[in-house]
């Protein structure tokens, strides 16, 4: 059993931890707003699930969950996380971030962005390129015909394969997609991003195969 801390509790925080509390492990939730805003969706997760503050909930994970808009990447708490294995899901999006000059340009992706706010984490890119409804849909058991595969990016060899573990765990496969400076070929709007997994009006989606998930990878430009 692993437990795995959330910087952020949206949609694909929530949906993460739902999955892996189905998966035996424990979850300490956080977001800006406090624990008490996140009691419900604690209890409706069931005994595995706790909500604390984000220190709290760095502090507590084997394996860390960011999952924050980037503008927010100077107040995750960098301390709590050294030596973590982080896992980023987080995309730029100018509307919301505001305009970031190097992302702009694209001389950095925003997992490097994020590695200069946490400098001693252990940081790999997943789960920025499926819609929650499908990761939540897609799950599938080991073995399964129908399995998905979602790729990951990091320099960390050792976080790489606890964040493979952790998502093979939860019911799906991994493919390779190299460094945090190639993880911007799973950013958005890449031919991975979404696409693969239908659209986001069905919300079951459809399940990916290795192939289409390198192939995808293959054919992004910058």
């Amino acid at each position: 059993m692993t437990t795995v801390g959330f910087i952020g509790s949206g949609s694909i925080g929530r949906t993460l931890a739902r999955l892996a509390v189905g998966a035996g492990h424990q979850v300490v939730l956080s977001n800006s707003r406090g624990p008490e805003t996140l009691v419900d969706t604690a209890e409706e997760l069931g005994p595995r699930a706790s909500a604390a503050t984000s220190k709290e909930a760095a502090a507590a994970g084997d394996i860390v969950v960011v999952t924050v808009p980037v503008s927010a990447f100077p107040h995750v708490p960098a301390a709590s996380l050294a030596g973590k294995t982080v896992i980023d899901t987080c995309n730029y999006g100018p509307e919301r971030d505001g305009h970031i000059p190097e992302l702009d340009r694209k001389s950095l992706t925003s997992s490097e962005l994020l590695l200069r706010c946490v400098p001693d984490a252990l940081l790999v890119k997943a789960f920025n390129n499926i819609f929650f409804k499908h990761l939540l849909s897609l799950a599938r058991p080991a073995g399964a015909a129908d399995r998905s595969y979602l790729p990951i990016a990091g320099d960390s060899a050792p976080a790489k394969a606890a964040v493979t573990e952790f998502i093979d765990s939860i019911g799906y496969s991994v493919v390779d997609a190299g460094t945090l400076a190639d993880s911007w070929r799973q950013a958005t709007g890449t031919p991975v991003w979404g696409t693969p997994y239908g659209p986001y009006s069905s919300e079951k989606g459809q399940p990916v195969g290795e192939d289409a998930i390198r192939a995808a990878l293959a054919t992004a430009t910058r």
